[in-house]
Formats: structure tokens, C-alpha cells, sequence
């Protein structure tokens, strides 16, 4: 039997809510599940030692799709 430790469920479940997101039609709602992954990813850095690579570059991705959230809901 296979062990899994709730950081690596993390990882796994932060990797498929990622690539759930790429297969919406709707960019708005890709933007949002994109940022959950992002946000589950930062979790997931923090959790594996502060880890930087992961936690700056989903920052990243969580920032941009903020900003491209905000822009369009403040247009609308």
C-alpha cells in the first residue's frame, strides 16, 4: 500500500484543478479556477518547506488573473 502525505494530495489536487481550468471555454471562468490552482499551489510551496519557485510563480499567475478579473468586471 501506497502512502500519500496530505502535502503531496495537495500538489496533486493543485495540478488537476490547474488543468481544469484550461479546458473552459469561458476565460473568465478560467481565470478563476486558474486562480484557485494558484492558490492551492502557494499552500502547497509554503508546505513543502517554502519552497520559493512554486510560491513566486503562482503568486504571479494569481496576480495576473486579478488584475485581468478586476479590469473586466470594472468595465462592466
Amino acid at each position: 500500500m501506497v502512502a500519500i502525505s496530505l502535502t503531496e494530495c495537495l500538489g496533486y489536487l493543485a495540478s488537476i484543478v490547474i488543468m481544469v481550468s484550461f479546458l473552459m471555454k469561458n476565460l473568465i471562468t478560467l481565470r478563476i479556477i486558474n486562480s484557485i490552482g494558484g492558490v492551492l499551489f502557494i499552500v502547497y510551496g509554503f508546505l513543502l518547506g517554502m519552497s520559493m519557485p512554486i510560491i513566486l510563480t503562482n503568486t504571479f499567475v494569481v496576480g495576473v488573473n486579478i488584475y485581468y478579473l478586476t479590469k473586466h468586471y470594472r468595465r462592466n
